[in-house]
């Protein structure tokens, strides 16, 4: 069984308090000894303080932490993380008060497996203005119990989420504040999507902070459109502290996404065994309701002049009330800029949701052109696939067809399936006799459909449709 990362530190951490006591080493004062500062008052990015990470081994060997802190201030970051795990992180509490007396303006965060009164008490006494409690690691009233303690001591409590699970905990209390990580602490990889499916489950007035996986400003600008009150930002900002300013500038100018908060909320509702599914290629009104009515969760229109699946915008403005996401398949090419201003157009109006980029688009390109997008990918061969995380979007579709989008009926080779390392989302060949075969085999989160339930390229087949989402069921 693969060893789970975040339950060795808290097994190494309990063992070294055994020796060394909630202090770890570090001369607390008996009392708080800075002032204590709101943490995260407002929209806003939190730049961290670590020497290394157990996904990335060392960042800044050698780090002076106050140094490090001037510069995230001097950049106009005012909320601080202070990594003070030693296992893994290279951290310990006397970083958090010099950072804290240091910068005695700044609301500082603990960051660590923290499970006891003792771990609020001792860091209030460092001079932490906000502790971190990891849902996670914690049962329900341990985690209710070390809010309360934290709040009475006037600090704030980042309580973090990472599933449906950790959010049951949390809703006992409705806290003010929560994070949810894109890493999966057990193994530490991370799910771009996965803070906004997560977000989709908190039924209480609460401001939401998006953790890991940040290193880019389109990454800020995705998680403020997706409602995000602040970004937690490690390694990115740790090589390059210059980095913070572009962040904060791309998380306060904000912006509103219909599609991603909405295929978080599907796939926060789902069966996990079955995959959200979109029907491509609808050219007629009675095809795109009925493909809505049986069940799927995203519907697809193709912008591509010589497609026998051209979809006529008027189509989109006929059925602006069906209410699943609706997304635009285009190329973007020279000569296309007909084609874009009417993608923009229907973009514009609301009557579409996002774009899927399926031709030779650069990860450049495609924010550039729509912020709400995502990639279709048509690899050669298993090597092909490091093409995929050039792109910042938080999915991207493998699919099987060559030359223009949409509806060969080609199934994508098993060898690239088999090196595939992301969330699946997968086109081609899908119909209604192997639908429940590759949901078994391959898992994936999303299958994208449009032969499969045809009649003819463009005219879909009630039976094949209908069918298809009984097989699923």
């Amino acid at each position: 069984m693969p060893k789970n990362i975040r339950d060795e530190i808290v097994e190494q951490r309990r063992a070294r308090l055994a020796v060394t006591g909630h202090s770890e080493g570090a001369a607390l004062p008996a009392r708080r000894a800075v002032p204590l500062v709101p943490f995260l008052n407002e929209y806003g990015l939190i730049c961290e303080i670590k020497r290394q990470s157990p996904s990335k081994g060392i960042i800044a060997e050698g780090l002076d932490v106050a140094v490090q802190a001037a510069l995230y201030v001097g950049s106009g970051a005012h909320n601080l993380s202070v990594l003070t795990i030693p296992e893994g992180f290279g951290g310990s509490l006397e970083d958090l008060s010099r950072v804290k007396s240091a910068f005695p303006g700044a609301a500082v965060l603990r960051k660590d497996f923290l499970f006891d009164d003792q771990d609020i008490d001792a860091s209030w006494r460092a001079g932490a203005d906000a502790v971190l409690l990891i849902a996670g690691m914690l049962s329900a009233e341990r985690l209710e119990t070390l809010y309360r303690r934290t709040r009475a001591l006037g600090m704030q409590a980042l309580v973090e989420a990472h599933d449906r699970e950790d959010l049951e905990k949390a809703s006992r209390f409705s806290p003010d504040l929560v994070g949810i990580n894109s890493r999966d602490l057990a193994t530490f990889r991370t799910d771009p999507l996965l803070p906004v499916a997560v977000k989709a489950g908190i039924h209480w007035n609460a401001g939401v902070v998006y953790e890991s996986g940040v290193s880019h400003p389109e990454h800020a600008a995705f998680a403020a459109a997706c409602g995000f009150k602040g970004l937690l930002v490690g390694e990115a900002v740790m090589r390059r502290p210059e980095l913070a300013g572009e962040l904060g500038l791309a998380l306060r100018r904000g912006g509103a996404d219909r599609f991603w908060p909405e295929i978080g909320r599907r796939l926060l509702s789902r069966r996990r065994d079955r995959p959200l599914v979109k029907i491509c290629g609808l050219t007629r009104e009675e095809d795109a309701r009925l493909a809505a009515e049986v069940g799927a969760d995203v519907l697809g229109f193709v912008f591509w002049p010589s497609s026998p699946r051209r979809a006529e915008p008027g189509l989109l403005r006929k059925i602006r009330d069906v209410k699943a996401p609706k997304v635009g398949v285009v190329v973007h090419a020279a000569g296309s800029e007909r084609l874009d201003a009417e993608v923009a157009e229907l973009l514009a109006e609301g009557c579409l949701d996002a774009v899927q980029f399926h031709g030779g688009e650069s990860a450049d390109d495609c924010p550039r052109l729509w912020p709400a997008y995502y990639k279709a990918l048509r690899p050669g061969g298993a090597g092909g696939l490091d093409l995929a995380d050039a792109f910042r979007c938080p999915r991207v579709l493998l699919d099987a067809s060559a030359g223009v989008p949409g509806g060969s009926g080609t199934r994508v080779e098993a060898g690239i399936l088999d090196a595939w390392r992301k969330p699946l989302w997968l086109a081609g060949g899908i119909n209604p006799e192997n639908v429940s075969a590759v949901a078994a085999e391959r898992r994936p989160e999303l299958i994208d459909i449009a032969s499969g339930v045809e009649e003819a390229p463009g005219i879909k087949s009630r039976r094949r449709m209908t069918r298809l989402f009984l097989e699923l069921h």
